[in-house]
């Protein structure tokens, strides 16, 4: 369950954080108007003290959204039609929530991510931290738009460093125009930097490491009094076909115990997150393709002819607010499996993961399972060597309350390899049943998060076919 983050500003007031969100896979082939569709979200959420607003019909707005949409367009604004083979979107515009987690001391500012030019969306987060010298500390830097630039100005203190905690594209591409915000600033980057078909340097993306670059070995950072730090790097193999290694720099603030972390865990919440559009939500709530619709329903036994005409296998949901939460089911289902095993009626697969730190299984598959060793000795040292009670990852949700035996937890297919137990469960069932056991009584769960087979074998596939290519030592 995660810890409650405090948003601030009239622009980016938060008032409902039940109602948040992100979009679909399900209609890359073609935008369609929105239609309601089945699943009835649970009746009781955690959170008592916030109650939904009343469905305003064709509005497509949660509420709190309307504060966000309020920001003027160019306050907005920023040019993101880059990113081969996959460009990040929103092209043209992104906006920025802020939430204020220790007063005075610890912000994370939040906002949308999308595919090319379809609208699965995800959050990507950025974490700033006060120093004890007063300045600033920022984490995962994302778009500079002006509205972002003015939320970290407003917290009236310099910013000392940017550091870039890792090799993905996604998070990479912001640091040169976020650093040329603020040109004071020391730019420190990870280890073992690449782009992929072409081998550029950094300075191609326009970044340049006024600081240095973050070595294992260099524990005596500007900051390592008060942030110490770990990497994992993951050599996946196949350096023919010009994939350089998996990288992810960890950090621990050790005054508020937090664990900053960018892709390693994430935390799937029971409801949408605010930054993401509700348009979005409610094309993703709405009946699937025929393409979808036939490649889904795994417990539907008619094949795939059958089931692609069938235009009658959903039915309406009973309010706006169920198709926004059926769209969320589905699209964090598909941001971590890409391609789950029933996108018609995900509330299985979504009980099973929801809540809980997890491990996304597209890296569990395409990652750490391609250097358990080497995952298992990084997971030892982050939970043997430091003591942390909440953990801040870049997507989905955050803070988390979330302590080392939860981060181990969260690794067990590490060790079930070592042992050649199953790393998938044998049904979706099973894995639900004991999240919701947990939840009822209020508990963490007592079971480690295996992925249900049914949802890993798209990317089982993947993984075959990227042995095949040479991407992966076989």
């Amino acid at each position: 369950m995660s810890l409650p983050a405090v948003p601030e500003g009239r622009l980016h007031l938060v008032k409902d954080p039940k109602l948040r969100g992100i979009s679909s896979l399900s209609h890359c082939f073609g935008r369609r108007t929105a239609r309601p569709s089945r699943i009835i979200p649970r009746a009781a959420q955690r959170n008592k003290t916030t109650k939904l607003q009343p469905r305003q019909a064709s509005t497509g707005k949660r509420s709190g959204q309307a504060e966000i949409d309020e920001v003027p367009f160019f306050d907005r604004f920023h040019n993101s039609i880059t990113g081969f083979p996959f460009p990040l979107g929103p092209f043209l515009q992104r906006r920025t929530i802020r939430k204020q987690v220790d007063k005075g001391r610890l912000w994370l500012f939040e906002q949308e991510q999308t595919l090319g030019g379809s609208n699965v969306t995800t959050v990507i987060r950025m974490t700033v931290l006060k120093l004890n010298s007063g300045n600033l500390w920022v984490h995962a830097p994302v778009a500079p738009t002006r509205q972002c630039v003015r939320l970290v100005k407003e917290l009236g203190l310099p910013v000392e460093f940017i550091v870039l905690p890792t090799f993905a594209y996604e998070h990479k591409i912001f640091l040169g125009p976020f650093a040329r915000s603020f040109p004071n600033a020391k730019v420190w980057i990870a280890p073992r930097q690449w782009s992929w078909p072409l081998p550029l340097p950094v300075q191609f993306f326009g970044i340049f490491p006024t600081g240095g670059t973050i070595t294992e070995d260099d524990q005596e950072l500007p900051w390592s009094d008060e942030i110490q730090h770990k990497i994992f790097i993951s050599a996946i193999g196949g350096a023919s076909a010009g994939v350089g290694p998996y990288v992810e720099v960890v950090f621990l603030h050790k005054q508020s115990k937090t664990l900053i972390v960018t892709d390693a865990v994430v935390c799937v919440p029971p409801s949408p997150p605010q930054v993401v559009r509700t348009a979005n939500l409610l094309e993703a709530g709405s009946p699937l393709p025929g393409l979808i619709r036939g490649l889904s329903s795994l417990d539907d036994d008619r094949g795939f002819k059958d089931k692609f005409l069938d235009g009658e296998m959903e039915q309406p949901a009973e309010s706006e607010e169920a198709q926004v939460q059926l769209g969320w089911k589905r699209m964090a289902l598909q941001i971590l499996y890409f391609v789950p095993g029933n996108l018609l009626n995900p509330e299985s697969s979504f009980r099973a993961l929801s809540e809980r730190l997890v491990v996304s299984p597209v890296l569990q598959t395409l990652v750490y399972s391609k250097n358990p060793e080497g995952a298992r000795q990084w997971v030892d040292k982050v939970t043997s060597e430091w003591s942390f009670k909440r953990v801040i990852p870049a997507h989905f949700d955050a803070p988390v309350a979330a302590g080392p035996k939860d981060f181990r937890q969260a690794f067990q297919f590490l060790w079930d390899m070592k042992n050649n137990l199953p790393t998938q469960a044998s049904s979706v069932e099973a894995q639900q049943q004991q999240n919701l056991l947990a939840r009822l009584f209020s508990r963490k769960p007592q079971e480690p998060f295996r992925p249900p087979a049914s949802d890993m074998r798209a990317l089982n596939g993947l993984e075959n076919v990227l042995t095949k290519a040479g991407v992966f030592s076989k």
